[in-house]
Parts: structure tokens; sequence; C-alpha cells
């Protein structure tokens, strides 16, 4: 009886080592499955255009949410994408970078038109009315609440770079101050996704 469950549990051993390795993933940023299928918005751009997602069909789309008055994430990240788009070259054509306000109430056109263009002028900033933008932001899992100080209040946000593929799909999930240069590289291999 001991014989014959030693070799079982061999038996069950090797059956496990025999099934397919799961490869390391190609990706530096959090491979999101399925988690957001069908994640999409209806949003307006800083030049007053009405927006989708499949508005940027073909291209990687490079989207984060925050807010203008933001003091160290959001100008960060900003800047970071603005380094992303330089490496990229000639592949930049093929990325939309956009901006979601989560603070639809001092981020009007006027604000949003003057502060995202001054990174990158093909950034886009986008924005909706309070219920618009939460319906958004639980689309996309982001959470948000405004937080009182002194001389108004602040707006704590999730951070992160979601990048859909050139299909509409979000892929991946960068987090906050990821490297410019494994940035490209994602964004490299979700292009590579259309050719």
């Amino acid at each position: 009886m001991w014989l014959r469950n030693c070799i079982l549990i061999l038996l069950a051993v090797l059956l496990a080592a025999c099934e397919e390795p799961k490869l390391p993933s190609p990706f530096h940023a959090s491979e999101l499955g399925n988690k957001y299928a069908g994640a999409d918005f209806k949003l307006t751009d800083h030049n007053g255009k009405p927006r989708t997602l499949s508005d940027f069909r073909g291209k990687v789309v490079a989207i984060f949410f925050g807010y203008t008055h933001c003091p160290d994430v959001c100008p960060t990240t900003l800047a970071d994408m603005t380094r992303v788009m330089q490496l990229l070259g000639k592949d930049a054509e093929r990325v939309q970078v956009l901006f979601v306000t989560v603070d639809p109430e001092r981020d009007p056109p006027e604000m949003l038109v003057q502060y995202v263009p001054a990174f990158h002028p093909a950034f886009l900033g986008l924005y909706g009315d309070v219920e618009t933008t939460a319906q958004v932001a639980k689309a996309f899992g982001v959470v948000y609440e405004k937080q009182p100080t002194s001389s108004g209040y602040n707006v704590d946000h999730s951070a992160g770079t979601y990048l859909i593929d050139p299909q509409g799909q979000v892929r991946l999930l960068a987090p906050y101050a990821q490297r410019a240069e494994w940035m490209a590289e994602d964004i490299r291999l979700l292009l590579a996704l259309q050719r």
C-alpha cells in the first residue's frame, strides 16, 4: 500500500511537470487580461470635440486620470509621457496620450487647453461633467476623492497609466513613475500587435 501511494505521488508530480510552462510576460507594466474589457468613455477634448475610445482605433492609447492643480503626480506623469514620445521617435505618431480630469469644476476646457499641450502638442485633455467623470473613472477602476486644504482642496486619485492596444483593448497598467524606456518598450510591443 505504501509503495502504491509513493508511485501515485510520483506520477502526479511527473504529470504536473509536463504542463506547459508559463513564460514571463514580455511587458514591464502589469497585464490586465479582460479586467477592463468594454471600458470606454464619452468625453470632450480640450478643443471642444466629443471623443470616445474608438476615435483612436489603430493607435496605442496611454490614458491616465488626474487634475491640473495636482502638485506632483500629474505633471510628473505628463513629463514622463513627453519623454516616452521622444524615445518612440516616428512611432510616436501612432500613440495618443489622454489626460482625463477628475476635477471638472476647476478644469474647464480653457484650463486644459493651456495645461495639457504645454507638455506635448499631441496630448489631449478630456473632461466631462461630474457624473460622467465618475462613470468613466469607475469603468477604468480609478478612485478619487477631494481632500480639504487651507486654500481649498486637493484631489487624491489613483496613479497609473493604462495602455490600450490599437484594437481598443485595455491591456496594461503602468505604475506611477514607470521608467520611460520601459513604457516605450511596452508601447512598441503593443504597436507590433497591429502589424
